[in-house]
């Protein structure tokens, strides 16, 4: 547990080599990244933070920011003594504050590989669920409903069907969040998530943006058009739904493997 600006957050440290941080997606924790850990850890020295109301990290009912979480980050980093350049490797929420955090330190990214983090703001019919979601579940918690809505909306139809591990490792998560703490951050950083796009140009390190095949909230048009403002980036379209390191393992590995020996 280390102290940050958010307050403590739960930081798992694995692996020998060179450091690469982890940030996973909104609504799920460090466990997301359990399926790919061990075999980036053959290469590199992984820092997974998980993120603040979520997991075991400390509940923040104050609002908050993706420059906050990038700041957090710079934080964990400092704890460990860990100084030099990072990969980032972020899915959803940490694919965004990996945006943030390459941004505003460039030197200090080796890569950065972002998987399903549309660049843009929500769209109002991409922020109703969400902000239906936030209500029910700061007034009541996640009940059922709202964790069949969220599980639905994070795992394609393939994986609810033929993984029943990954459902219930995304109930699990809801089932177990703090309700005022979860709400808290899908109003900070989903629904509150303001255009990152302006940020990519001034992300010099070797990128990877992926999406997925039937991807609503991040089209290939827009994913296409967020590479072409960057320096140094490539795009690939991935299986499975919003969670690829936990949908498609195989697959992430081997794009990021790509991606880190490109670099």
């Amino acid at each position: 547990m280390i102290p940050t600006r958010l307050g403590e957050l739960d930081v798992a440290v694995q692996g020998q080599g060179p450091v690469a941080v982890l940030w996973h997606s909104l609504y799920v924790d460090d466990g997301s990244w359990d399926r790919v850990a061990e075999g980036m850890a053959r290469t590199r020295r992984l820092v997974r933070i998980t993120g603040p109301g979520h997991g075991r990290s400390a509940p923040r009912l104050e609002p908050f920011t993706i420059d906050d979480c990038a700041g957090a980050a710079d934080e964990v980093l400092a704890a460990l003594h860990l100084e030099g350049r990072v990969d980032w490797v972020g899915n959803a929420w940490g694919g965004h504050v990996g945006a943030a955090f390459a941004a505003a330190h460039p030197e200090r990214v080796r890569t950065l590989a972002a998987f399903n983090a549309p660049m843009q703001p929500l769209a109002a019919s991409e922020a109703r669920p969400a902000k239906l979601a936030e209500r029910i579940i700061r007034l009541v918690g996640a009940i059922g409903p709202v964790r069949s809505g969220v599980t639905t909306a994070l795992l394609s139809e393939d994986t609810r069907r033929s993984d029943p591990d990954a459902v219930a490792y995304v109930d699990g998560c809801l089932r177990s969040a703090d309700p005022r703490a979860l709400a808290n951050a899908i109003r900070s950083v989903s629904l509150g998530r303001p255009d990152l796009r302006p940020l990519l140009p001034r992300v010099a390190a070797p990128t990877l943006l992926v999406t997925t095949r039937d991807s609503v909230l991040w089209p290939r048009p827009l994913v296409a058009a967020a590479a072409a403002s960057m320096p140094n980036s490539t795009v690939a379209c991935a299986k499975g739904g919003h969670l690829t390191p936990l949908e498609s393992p195989d697959e992430t590995m081997l794009l990021v493997a790509e991606l880190w020996a490109r670099a």
